[in-house]
This record gives structure tokens, sequence and C-alpha cells, in this order.
């Protein structure tokens, strides 16, 4: 908006004191701003909301109207107004409407108020059923992205068994020399032989007892003692196969 120039302003100036004449545009200008802060704020959306009629037709075509509908209205002529101004629907549907009315008065209070209950019910359920549908997928989705395996793991154990790589030769700590077969000590020790009751043989001679198997039998004189242990040597016959 331009405002005309009006040289009496001037001599308006210098017959008022400057101090005055300050005071007088900040408070203009505090003015202003607060008209523009409702405008903006307050105002604006609630107009944004209103249909806004044309107050010119044109026949031709107009590339504004093209912009703000998106290419779906290229003129605004009075052949096209009626169409996107009318409130009244099409007759189709004004039967259409009508036959549901008249359905509706049809109903009781209670049986319509039943049906009512019975379908919000039933979205609920439908709601429900999808908002489980969605976490399941998305929980499932998080499932097959997770990644269970280390990668730096799985190329160093590659990497040993195509190509030997990190393996060493050192000894495991604890492991003696290899034991030769034939020398005494390499045979083991057989254990859980205290469980055995000897039985003495009647009519022979303490004395006479055989030795089975390196296993010293009791005495007669004394029944049911049990021996102090099984010591037995087991040579072996070859080289263990594992020989370290």
């Amino acid at each position: 908006m331009l405002i005309p120039f009006n040289p009496d302003i001037l001599w308006d100036l210098d017959l008022h004191l400057l101090p005055s004449v300050l005071d007088s545009f900040a408070l203009l200008s505090g003015q202003l701003n607060t008209l523009n802060k409702v405008l903006k704020h307050e105002k604006t959306p609630l107009l944004r909301n209103q249909v806004i009629i044309p107050l010119v037709l044109s026949p031709d075509r107009d590339e504004e109207i093209m912009r703000q509908t998106e290419g779906r209205v290229p003129v605004f002529s009075h052949e096209v107004v009626p169409d996107h101004l009318r409130t009244k629907p099409d007759p189709e549907v004004e039967e259409q409407e009508k036959q549901l009315i008249t359905d509706a008065a049809r109903i009781s209070p209670d049986a319509a108020q039943k049906q009512i209950q019975s379908l919000n019910k039933m979205c609920s359920n439908l709601l429900e059923k999808i908002s489980k549908e969605e976490r399941e997928s998305e929980s499932g989705g998080l499932r097959q992205n997770k990644q269970t395996f280390n990668p730096a793991d799985t190329n160093a154990l590659v990497a040993a068994v195509a190509f030997g790589k990190g393996l060493s030769n050192r000894r495991p700590p604890g492991s003696g020399p290899s034991v030769q077969s034939g020398q005494p000590g390499a045979g083991a020790i057989i254990a859980g032989a205290s469980g055995m009751q000897q039985v003495p043989m009647t009519g022979a001679p303490a004395q006479q007892q055989p030795m089975l198997a390196g296993v010293q039998m009791a005495p007669a004189g004394q029944p049911g003692k049990m021996p102090s242990g099984i010591k037995t040597n087991i040579k072996s016959a070859s080289m263990h196969p594992y020989q370290r």
C-alpha cells in the first residue's frame, strides 16, 4: 500500500518536539506489530478454511488456478463454476440418502443402539487384530535383520581351516613325554574292586590258594575280609596310535 507524501508533515515536525514525535512513531509501530500478529496467527488459519468464491470468471486459461488445484481446474468459467461450487448432490445420491433415512426411521431406538454397539465392537476387534499383525510383522523384521554371528570370527575360522592361518606348533601345557611300550609304569590301576567279597575254599589249605590274574586271595582263616586293593600291570602291546 502506497501512502502519498504530504509536505505539511515536515512543517509539523518543526513545530513539535522530537521526543514526542518518536513516541508517536513507537506507539504506531507497536500497534502495527500487534495487528500483524493477530492476522497471522489467529485469523489466517480460520480464513483458510472458508470457501473462496471467485469474483471474476474468465474463459481463458488461468495458470494460478492450475497451480493451486494441481492441474485439475485449468479454466474457471461459467460452465465449470456450477460443478465446482454446488452444494446439492446428484439425483442418484439423493435417492440413496432418502432410502437410508427411511430405513433408519423404521428401526426402534433400542435396536439402533444395539446395532451401534455391535458395530463398534467389531471395529474395535478389527483394529486390535490389525495392530497386532503390524507389531508381529515389525518384530519379525527386526529378528530377521538382527545379526547372529561375528564376521571377524567367521573369517578367522575359515582362514585357519583352509590355509592354516593363525595356528601354532606349541605343545599344550601339562602334556608329558610319550610313554614307550614295554616299560613298567605304563599300566593302569584297576579300581572299584572293593565291593568284591572273597569266599574261602573248603578242603584246601590256605597256602595252596592260587593267584588269579595277579590278585591275592584272602586266607581261609579270615572269612569275609575285603582285600586292601587290586594291583595289576597291563602292558601295552603296541605303540599308541596318537603319540604326541
